[in-house]
């Protein structure tokens, strides 16, 4: 192995004993035929299954929508781009010269899937202990620091997908009144739900918030048992 690889394993904090492995998962399509692609699938899979586990069991006090929600934060394609970065990948990827000059090894979808094919390998090489193991230092640091209502929706768009998950229509918002100064006013907003009959008024220091506030106030009307969430 090449002392490039040698030092993205130290980065990794994983030796391969099958080093074709990793270097499989570093090779885009436009350069050969033993590309990353499988390793790619499989790296999917685990690195949803190891940030499920991380997440289990760091919010033991959550629900299915709030773990769901932080996990497709978590593995979305930005979040990967960021480990890729971090990793230093833009430099051990293999890619056709046409793909290489047209920036690939900078393109944000390449390097994520390249982090999930390097999941895929370290599972296929080491199993799922250490593709567990190199999933946590990916993403131990910011589950380990944050709390689950930090990921939660904003109020506003809760109240309006609650509703359209019961066909209902969406809440209507209007300024019920102004207070203040032009430079420290006070909004009053409602937010109605005409079709339940519900309509509460929100306050803030700006409209956004006093519309949030509002909206709090009717999904904790709508959804009693959950505080508002």
């Amino acid at each position: 192995m090449s002392a490039r690889y040698d030092a993205l394993q130290k980065r990794l904090g994983y030796r391969f004993q099958r080093p074709e492995l990793l270097q499989r998962a570093l090779t885009h399509r436009s350069f050969g035929a033993d590309h990353y692609e499988r390793l790619e699938f499989l790296g999917d899979a685990m690195l949803s299954l190891a940030v499920s586990r991380l997440l289990f069991d760091r919010f033991g006090d959550s629900d299915e929508g709030d773990l769901t929600r932080v996990r497709a934060h978590l593995v979305r394609e930005e979040s990967l781009h960021k480990v890729a970065l971090q990793l230093q990948l833009p430099e051990a990827l293999r890619l056709s010269e046409g793909e290489a000059r047209g920036g690939g090894a900078q393109r944000v979808s390449i390097l994520a899937d390249a982090v999930e094919a390097l999941i895929g390998a370290v599972y296929l090489d080491g199993g799922n202990a250490a593709a567990q193991a190199l999933v946590e230092q990916f993403f131990g640091e910011v589950i380990g620091s944050t709390t689950a209502e930090s990921w939660r929706k904003d109020p506003k768009t809760e109240l309006q997908e609650w509703l359209q998950g019961r066909r209902q229509p969406v809440p209507a918002y209007r300024i019920v009144a102004t207070r203040g100064q032009a430079h420290a006013q006070t909004f009053e907003v409602e937010c109605a739900v005409p079709s339940l009959s519900i309509a509460e008024v929100g306050e803030g220091r700006s409209r956004r918030v006093a519309e949030q506030n509002a909206a709090l106030k009717v999904l904790s009307r709508l959804q009693p048992d959950e505080g508002g969430r």
